[in-house]
């Protein structure tokens, strides 16, 4: 909510969508969003009781998914997409963006992960990996207040998804140049 306040800038086009925590919903909503604006990037926030930084996402998982989402269901399969590689990653360099935000001096923290946790967060990350053939990006928050305020913590996500773009474009610009050669 405090990005949607602050905004990314006229030249990014930002919409902002609540997720609910459940299996069902996230495997309708994400290719349903993915397909209604066609987006260069989607950038998932979840909240992580166990986090104490801001932390960047590096991949998603495709099986391991026991626990029940709020509608007390949990897939049979335990898993996102049946067949669908174990483990996708972001095409977005993390540790780049990760470097490059703590660079900035904001006063928050901002680490990397490999493991969003077998849970809602995870299983909406590899959905939309899947979907986006890795234009996805994923970032855990901890709770408000602890230790971050609203404003440190939506200034840093203005300030990692503008390098998230940032990165985006550099990257295709090498894979343009690539195939001009």
């Amino acid at each position: 909510q405090e990005l949607e306040k602050l905004g990314l800038g006229d030249d990014v086009d930002l919409h902002v969508y609540e997720v609910p925590v459940e299996y069902q919903t996230v495997q309708r909503l994400i290719p349903a969003l993915w397909k209604k604006h066609s987006p260069q990037l989607v950038v998932h926030v979840g909240v992580s009781g166990m986090a104490t930084t801001v932390t960047l996402e590096k991949c998603g998982h495709n099986v391991g998914y026991k626990g029940l989402d709020n509608c007390r269901f949990c897939p049979g399969s335990q898993c996102c997409v049946e067949g669908g590689p174990e483990c996708i990653d972001s095409i977005i360099d993390m540790d780049t963006v990760c470097r490059r935000v703590s660079a900035l001096g904001l006063d928050v923290t901002v680490t990397i992960s490999k493991d969003a946790g077998r849970y809602l967060c995870d299983f909406t990350y590899y959905t939309s990996l899947y979907q986006s053939r890795g234009r996805s990006a994923f970032v855990h928050v901890p709770p408000l207040g602890k230790p971050y305020s609203a404003q440190q913590l939506g200034r840093a996500l203005q300030a990692i998804i503008e390098e998230m773009l940032d990165v985006l474009e550099h990257s295709e610009d090498k894979i343009n140049c690539q195939h001009e050669h």
